[in-house]
Parts: structure tokens; sequence; C-alpha cells
């Protein structure tokens, strides 16, 4: 008898209990991504059989999940802020708690206002596209240093039909004219070198050029902050997420640096997350 659409994902589920903190939704989001098919017709038809090849596939597919691959980077995408997003290897995948920074970003651009917006670390251009689809008066800029990246965000700006959002290889904000940003917004690498988060979940398979900032975790936005000061304009915003115990520091930097209007805020965990500052 053929295994069913039902038997499979049971199946699957008790094969990833152990690797998985969601293993019922990896085993949908697996054989969703391998049929095509959205999880509702799973619902729908939990009885329709599956065919020996394609069930070989996602139990393949399961292997590579048991084994700690993330899922994003098995199916080779990722939704951010109701966005279907194209990730690789060579990008961060994007999480529920930078939805923040896009968020409050768009709390402070002026309603109808053709503001030019600058995003650090664009790695697949979550936060630039998403701001993009919301702000189609904008000008958003992506800006990272990793050329395959930029690659990724380039593709995914083409599939969302956005035509407000560019990107260009950069090292943060090196060699950018002063003055020329009203909104500078980073999600940078922000953790600490020796780091034991770095050995677990999926960050394993994350590029750590991506993850890792000195001993610290906060040498790129030293680096960041006085840069953003330069490109900047008069009163502009600076919006920068950051680890969960990094919010003081990075507040003592910014007010160092002549940064006013302070704003520490949390992500949906209630964790310390984005740091806001004018100048």
């Amino acid at each position: 008898m053929p295994t069913t659409i039902q038997q499979a994902i049971q199946t699957a589920t008790a094969k990833l209990k152990d690797s998985s903190d969601t293993p019922k939704l990896d085993a949908e989001v697996l054989l969703a991504h391998l049929l095509k098919k959205n999880r509702v017709h799973f619902l729908t038809w939990p009885e329709e059989p599956l065919s020996q090849i394609t069930e070989r596939f996602f139990f393949d597919l399961v292997e590579r999940r048991a084994e700690g691959e993330p899922v994003a980077y098995i199916t080779g995408m990722q939704e951010f802020w109701s966005l279907k997003l194209k990730v690789t290897t060579d990008t961060l995948i994007p999480r529920p708690e930078t939805e923040v920074v896009v968020e409050q970003t768009l709390v402070l651009i002026p309603d109808d206002t053709a503001c030019d917006i600058a995003d650090l670390g664009t790695g697949s251009g979550a936060i630039a596209l998403a701001i993009a689809s919301e702000c189609p008066q904008c000008n958003v800029f992506g800006i990272d240093q990793s050329k395959s990246a930029i690659r990724v965000a380039e593709t995914n700006a083409r599939q969302l039909d956005l035509s407000n959002v560019s990107f260009s290889q950069g090292n943060w904000l090196e060699g950018v004219d002063a003055h020329s940003f009203d909104i500078i917004v980073a999600n940078p690498p922000y953790v600490a070198l020796n780091d034991p988060h770095l050995q677990q979940g999926d960050v394993r398979f994350e590029p750590k050029t991506a993850l890792v900032s000195g001993d610290d975790g906060l040498d790129d936005i030293r680096t960041i902050i006085p840069q953003a000061k330069k490109c900047l304009k008069r009163k502009g915003w600076l919006v920068l997420e950051h680890g969960y115990d990094q919010q003081p520091q990075i507040m003592a930097l910014l007010d160092a640096a002549g940064f006013r209007e302070l704003h520490g805020l949390t992500d949906y965990a209630k964790q310390p997350r984005v740091v806001l500052a004018r100048l």
C-alpha cells in the first residue's frame, strides 16, 4: 500500500521530534515545498497517496532537517513581512523579531513623504524589501559586503516587482556621500566571537560573517554609528537591531556620538531588540 500524506507527516514528525521544536510544522512545510501545495491541501486530502519517488525525496529532506539544517535553507525560501523571499547559505534567515525594525522604521516615515532610506547588511533584502513594499514613494538602498547576498536580494526585488529599491556592494557606509539618507537601518552582526549559541540550532549553518562581530559583538556597531552620523541628513534617524543584552552599551555609544532622542524597544518576546536614535 502506498504511503499517504497523513502517514508521511506522522512518520516525519516522529523523526524530527528530538531535533526540532516544531517537528510537525517542519514536516508539513517540507512536504508542501516538495509537492508545490499549501498546507491546507494536507487537511483536505490526508489520504492522498505519495508516489515512491516523492516519498523518497521527502524523507531525504526530513533527514537533512533531522541533522539540523534549517528548513529555510532546505526549501530556499522564507516568509518575512508576508513576503516570500529567496534565501541561501550566503544570507541570514530573516527572523520574526526583525519585523520590529520594519515596524519602527515605518512609524518614522511621514505620510506621503519621499524619504531616502539605507538598509545596511541587507542580506536577502528582507528589511529593504519590506519597507519598499509599504512605502512606494520612498527610495530604499540595500548595502552588503557580500556579492552573493546582493544577487539574492536583487532576485527577490525582481520577483516582488519592486522598482523603488536597489542594492549595491559595500562595507557599511564607507564611501557614501555625507547627508545622503533620512533614515539608516541596520541589522548588523552582533554576536560575540565565543558565544555558545553559535554552536546551537540553525545558526550553525548560517554565514558567520553575518553573525559575529568581535569579542563583545559590538565591533560593527561601533563602525556604523560614526558613519551614520556623517551620512544622515539633519534630524535623520538611525535604527539598530542588537542582541538582547546590548541595549545599554549601544545607547551609551550613540549618546557619546551626539545622537539624541534615544529609544530602546523590545521585540515580540519582550526582549530588548532595537534602538532608535536621532541626529
